[in-house]
């Protein structure tokens, strides 16, 4: 065992972890901030989906058909996947990243993506692009989640994935949880910019990478600022879709 398996062996032991969504002691597993319980809870995107944000379209035959998660959406990328439902334990888990500091279970989100049917072969072979926070946000938070993500996601697929900063976001927008799909596009309205020094190159696959899918607004307008950059074969992809 190298020094790292010791020392997490040696702190399971005398520091038992707690499942961030319903407090009780983890035991070993994939997972090392959901018990097993809680794992198994857990609702995977398989086919069928929607071919916009990729939930699962539940008792259809068909795979591509539109969703009413996205029915108004234009969007301005090809395909999207996402890697399981945006509930109870994968919410505790975001939730945790997002605003309890919790860098550590961006681990989990990777491995919900390995689980998830079909997740990392979307992303193989491509660039992925973390949608950016604002500059006064990433100080208060210290870290972008959704590139967190990103890099934990690049380490478990293999070096066929990549991650890059190709955005920035130059409007602080406020939070977008309480809005309608209508007020959060126009709140988005020129929210993000091509990175000063991004470079585009027209022959790569780029994905689109966020926590989690709601309306697709925010996905969408920097999916917009890459295709006026250049960009020609855009997709997206989320961990979490609700």
């Amino acid at each position: 065992m190298d020094l790292g398996g010791w020392l997490d062996g040696f702190f399971d032991v005398f520091f038992p972890r707690s499942c961030v969504s319903c407090g009780k002691v983890v035991e070993a597993g994939d997972f090392r901030h959901l018990c097993a319980g809680c794992g198994r809870r857990v609702v995977y995107a398989g086919s069928p989906r929607c071919d916009t944000c990729g939930y699962p379209i539940f008792g259809a035959v068909e795979s591509g058909r539109s969703c009413p998660h996205c029915l108004h959406l234009r969007p301005e990328y090809r395909v999207g996947r996402t890697a399981c439902l945006f509930q109870g334990p994968v919410r505790a888990l975001v939730h945790a990243l997002k605003y309890e500091r919790a860098e550590y279970v961006a681990r989990d989100l990777s491995i919900l993506a390995v689980h998830s049917p079909g997740f990392l072969d979307h992303l193989r072979g491509a660039v992925l692009v973390p949608v950016p926070l604002h500059r006064r946000k990433l100080r208060e938070r210290g870290y972008n989640q959704s590139e967190l993500i990103a890099r934990r996601l690049s380490a478990v697929g293999g070096s066929s994935i990549r991650v890059e900063n190709l955005l920035e976001r130059v409007v602080d927008t406020p939070s977008q949880t309480h809005y309608s799909r209508k007020d959060r596009q126009t709140n988005l309205k020129n929210a993000f910019a091509l990175a000063g020094n991004a470079a585009i190159m027209a022959d790569t696959r780029y994905v689109l990478l966020d926590d989690v899918f709601t309306t697709g607004s925010t996905l969408n307008a920097c999916a917009k600022v890459l295709r006026r950059s250049g960009v020609k074969d855009l997709d997206i992809a989320t961990i979490g879709h609700g």
